[in-house]
C-alpha cells in the first residue's frame, strides 16, 4: 500500500524533578545538601531514510509518547535521562505542524535529522542552591515538561524524471524497459495505482531516477481519476517527459492529447509548465501508417519541442531515449540552486 500523508502525534519526554536531601551519617556534622538533580527528557527526532518509500508505518503508530525521566535522589543520585527516539521517514517527506501549517522542515537528504520536539530539562536539587550564606537550602526546582505537538507529514516522491501521460501511455512498459522497476502491466486503464520508482544505470555518471506517475485523465485537477492524489510528486521531478500514445487504436489525436497534461499540470501548479520537458511518442511498434506521427512531430517541430518516437516493446529508440534522458537530467541538476527548505532545528 502506497501512503504519502499521514498526521501523526509526538510528545518529548519530561524532565525529572530535583531532590531535596541532606547528608546524615554518624561523625559527619554539617554533612550539607545532597540533594541530586532530575533526569532530562528525551527528545522526539525525524530522520530521512532512503530505505522507505512510503508512510505506510506511520499510519498504524500514530502517537510517540516519551517517558519521563528519572527524578533526582539523595546522596548526590542524578536521575536517569530518558532515552531519544528517533522515527526514520523517507527523502521527500514535507513535515507541518498540523494546526499552523507553518513547514518545519523538508526532509530531502539520507540522514537528515531534525529535533521535532525538544525533551524536557531536569530539575536541580538542593546541593546547587548552596552558598556561603544559605548552606542549608530546602528547595529544588521542578523538571520541565516535554514539547508535545501534532504534525501533519507529507511525501513527495524524489526523482529526476517524472513520466507523465494518459492511462495506457505506455508508462508501466517503458520504466521497465529502461529500469529494473517491474510495475504492473495490463491493457487495461489504471494499471498503475501508485507512483513506481526506477533507476536507470546509463546516459549519466551514477544513473538517475525515473518515476512512472499513475495515468491522470482530463479534470485531474478537480479530483477525477487518481490524478489529483499524485499530481504532487511531479513537483519534485526536475524534468518532465510526456508520453503521447501514437499507436493507430490510441483514442485521442496526440497534440490534444499533450494540451490536455499541460492544463492539467497548470491548473495545479502554473510553476510545473517551468520545469524543463520533452514528448515521447509511445506505442511506435503498432502506430500503422504513421499518420499520428507526423502530426505530432510537425506540432513539435512548431513550438520548437524535442519529440522522441520509442516502441517500449521492441526497444526501438530506447537507447536515444536515456541518452537524452541523462544529458537533460544533468543540465536541469546544474541549474538548481543549492540550500531549499530550512529545517526548524537540526542535529
Amino acid at each position: 500500500m502506497f501512503v504519502d500523508q499521514v498526521k501523526i502525534f509526538v510528545k518529548a519526554g519530561n524532565g525529572g524533578d530535583g531532590c531535596v536531601a541532606f547528608r546524615r551519617e554518624k561523625y559527619v556534622p554539617r554533612g550539607g545538601p545532597n540533594g541530586g538533580h532530575g533526569g532530562n527528557g528525551g527528545d522526539v527526532v525525524l530522520r530521512a531514510t532512503g530505505q522507505l518509500r512510503t508512510l505506510l508505518d506511520l499510519r498504524y503508530q500514530q502517537h510517540y509518547l516519551l517517558p519521563h525521566a528519572q527524578h533526582g535522589e539523595g546522596s548526590d543520585c542524578h536521575g536517569k535521562n530518558s532515552p531519544q527516539v528517533v522515527i526514520p521517514v523517507p527523502c521527500g517527506t514535507i513535515v507541518r505542524d498540523a494546526e499552523t501549517k507553518e513547514v518545519l522542515a523538508d526532509m530531502t537528504k539520507e540522514g537528515q535529522e531534525i529535533i521535532i520536539a525538544k525533551g524536557g530539562r531536569g530539575g536541580r536539587g538542593n546541593s546547587a542552591f548552596a552558598t556561603s550564606t544559605n548552606r542549608a537550602p530546602r528547595r529544588a526546582e521542578k523538571g520541565l515538561p516535554g514539547e508535545e505537538r501534532w504534525l501533519q507529514l507529507e511525501l513527495k516522491l524524489l526523482a529526476d524524471v517524472g513520466l507523465v501521460g494518459f492511462p495506457n501511455a505506455g508508462k508501466s512498459t517503458l520504466i521497465s524497459r529502461i529500469s529494473s522497476a517491474r510495475p504492473k502491466i495490463a491493457d487495461y486503464p489504471f494499471t498503475t495505482l501508485s507512483p513506481q520508482l526506477g533507476m536507470v544505470a546509463g546516459g549519466i555518471e551514477g544513473g538517475f531516477i525515473v518515476a512512472d506517475i499513475p495515468g491522470l485523465i482530463e479534470g485531474a485537477h478537480t479530483g477525477k481519476g487518481l490524478g489529483i492524489q499524485f499530481l504532487k510528486h511531479i513537483e519534485r521531478n526536475v524534468f518532465l517527459l510526456y508520453l503521447i500514445d501514437i499507436g493507430e487504436a490510441a483514442e485521442q489525436e496526440p497534440v490534444q492529447s499533450f494540451e490536455i497534461l499541460r492544463r492539467e499540470l497548470s491548473a495545479y501548479n502554473p510553476e510545473l509548465l517551468e520545469k524543463p520537458f520533452a514528448i515521447a511518442a509511445t506505442k511506435k511498434d503498432i502506430q500503422g501508417d504513421g499518420g499520428r506521427l507526423k502530426t505530432l512531430a510537425a506540432y513539435c517541430r512548431k513550438k520548437k519541442f524535442d519529440c522522441l518516437p520509442v516502441s517500449a516493446v521492441t526497444g526501438e529508440g530506447i537507447p536515444d531515449l536515456v541518452r537524452y534522458l541523462g544529458g537533460r537530467v544533468q543540465d536541469a541538476r546544474s541549474k538548481i540552486p543549492t540550500g531549499g527548505l530550512k529545517p526548524a532545528e537540526t542535529t
